[in-house]
């Protein structure tokens, strides 16, 4: 057997900060071999990126194929800690540590209900562990690679349930069926520098600036529908670094974030961006250049016999039946959804990447016996 909490102090303990695994994955290994898993460490590198060390456990041969998702990376713990970051103390019922809830625990407790139900007999099907080190860095070197070095093996996953922090009070409340998209951009507005003395010789880019981040903040690009939350513009900076109180700059820059939702297309987005940026260049005689990055694509598990098995077993177990929600960030399922159906079902996340982040030690116990209770049911009547 394996004890989820220890397991979940031994991962905490190894401070494996992105790219670092500073010994994660051989405390997961150690504990997965002996349960006659097959293991394999991948690491993947990439230029301008740090090399990342992965892991892939797999047990069974055949179909239907069930992968748990996760990863052994945390964010830096910062300062003012009550407790050693990595030091994984249970203090009051609590865990503290960095990844504890993000997400060590759910690591652990998969990895323990599965040890559960291979010793009462190993189902007819497979089960694996996908684990990368770089879910929390740029996640280039992590489960994408891992996902393609999986279909150069003609390894198919059926079905996946990533474990990343997706419930709001208690564990099992909610569950991440689909997530919004992801893309970042950037305004460089380019003007003509001059004399504040002599604003008409100028063509201030300021001015400029501020009329297409009026624009695009204020306009609403949709009302949401029956599985996304409205998509949603939020600028993180306004830039022109002129510390002269008597020049007017010659160029003002601006970043802002969209995340959307099924609506929507990244080519869209861009493309409205660029129009309403086109616009305004024309009206002023500035020039703008507008950058993007598309971090994720929003997708959604369709409801169906998948999605209703994991919220059958949920509400078994803890007696309450989960909300489904596409709300919240991205995450690796991003990548995952384009070889498989995937949920993601794990701890409440109120703590996570935060000071003193801990969760409570009865929640893991929960959340064990939610997955074990989720293997035994999904072999026994696979969705597929």
């Amino acid at each position: 057997m394996i004890d989820a909490l220890a397991l979940t102090q031994a991962l905490i303990r190894c401070p494996s900060v992105t790219p670092a695994d500073a010994g994660a994955l051989a405390v997961l290994e150690a504990a997965l071999k002996p349960l006659g898993f097959e293991c394999h460490r991948l690491r993947f590198e990439q230029a301008e990126t740090a090399p990342i060390d992965n892991l892939y456990a797999r047990i069974g041969k055949g179909a239907p194929h069930f992968c748990f998702a996760g990863h052994s990376d945390v964010v830096p713990p910062g300062d003012g800690w009550t407790h050693d970051p990595f030091a994984a103390v249970v203090s009051d019922g609590m865990l503290f540590g960095r990844g504890a809830a993000d997400m060590k625990s759910a690591v652990a407790a998969f990895a323990a209900a599965a040890a559960r139900v291979i010793e009462n007999g190993m189902p007819n099907g497979s089960i694996s562990l996908l684990i990368t080190g770089d879910e929390e860095g740029p996640a280039v070197n992590g489960t994408v690679k891992m996902l393609d070095w999986l279909k150069q093996r003609g390894e198919k996953i059926d079905h996946c349930v990533v474990g990343e922090p997706t419930s709001v009070g208690s564990v099992g409340d909610t569950l991440k069926i689909g997530r919004r998209g992801s893309i970042n951009f950037r305004i460089a507005v380019r003007g003509t520098q001059g004399h504040v003395g002599y604003p008409q010789k100028a063509n201030n880019p300021i001015p400029v600036l501020a009329e297409l981040v009026t624009q695009l903040a204020g306009y609403r690009l949709d009302k949401g529908n029956a599985h996304f939350d409205p998509s949603t513009l939020a600028f993180t900076t306004l830039d022109v670094g002129n510390a002269a109180t008597n020049v007017i700059p010659g160029g003002a820059y601006a970043a802002f974030n969209i995340r959307f939702n099924d609506a929507h297309t990244p080519g869209s987005l861009v493309g409205w961006v660029n129009d309403r940026a086109e616009r305004i260049a024309k009206e002023s005689g500035c020039s703008i250049t507008v950058t993007h990055s598309v971090s994720g694509v929003s997708f959604l598990t369709q409801p169906g016999k998948f999605t209703q098995l994991i919220s059958d077993t949920v509400s078994r177990i803890t007696g309450q039946s989960p909300v489904f929600s596409t709300s919240g960030g991205t995450s690796d399922a991003r990548f995952i959804k384009d070889h498989c159906p995937v949920v993601e079902l794990g701890l409440a996340g109120a703590t996570m990447h935060k000071t003193d982040e801990c969760v409570p030690v009865k929640e893991i116990e929960t959340l064990t016996d939610i997955y074990a209770a989720l293997l035994t049911d999904y072999f026994a009547k696979p969705p597929i």
